[in-house]
């Protein structure tokens, strides 16, 4: 809920994604999610896929969303995604492509963002094991975004 509030001071539009059909958050918290205008609640949903395109550069044009219930698939043109997690990674999703530990969080270069993809990046609660705590996740997705940023002056964007 703190994330999907923050983010409408930097998008026009958030969408929560949610597999159930209730929140568990504090009553305060979905209070502010459900009142705010910029925020829509996609209920009794899940992330299947992030679609784009790899050329010229990787670009987030959408994702395919599924229905918890009914198992129906729709796609949702967005042009970015932001994953916050509970107390368990939710990281399953980039196993295919990103290191994980033990315990399912992302790995990264030490001291950095930086992924052994070039140009993925990992920040926020998926890549924070031990104190797990807005503020760090704050903190890395800023570390994240600087390391973007210098990867794409380098690439030439």
């Amino acid at each position: 809920m703190e994330e999907a509030n923050y983010l409408t001071r930097h998008a026009s539009r958030v969408y929560v994604v949610h597999r159930r059909e209730e929140f568990r958050a504090s009553k305060i918290m979905q209070d502010r999610v459900l009142a705010n205008p910029k925020i829509e609640v996609l209920w009794n949903s899940k992330l299947d896929e992030i679609t784009g395109q790899t050329e010229p550069f990787k670009k987030v044009t959408g994702v395919r969303l599924g229905n918890t219930v009914s198992g129906e698939s729709k796609d949702m043109p967005i042009d970015g995604v932001f994953i916050a997690i509970g107390h368990k990674p939710n990281s399953e999703i980039f196993k295919e492509w990103l290191a994980t530990d033990d315990n399912g969080y992302l790995k990264a270069e030490p001291y950095s963002s930086k992924t052994t993809i070039p140009g993925v990046f990992v920040c926020g609660d998926v890549a924070d094991s031990v104190y797990r705590q807005a503020v760090t996740a704050a903190g890395t997705g800023c570390m994240a975004a600087i390391d973007a940023e210098r990867f794409l002056e380098a690439e030439g964007h």
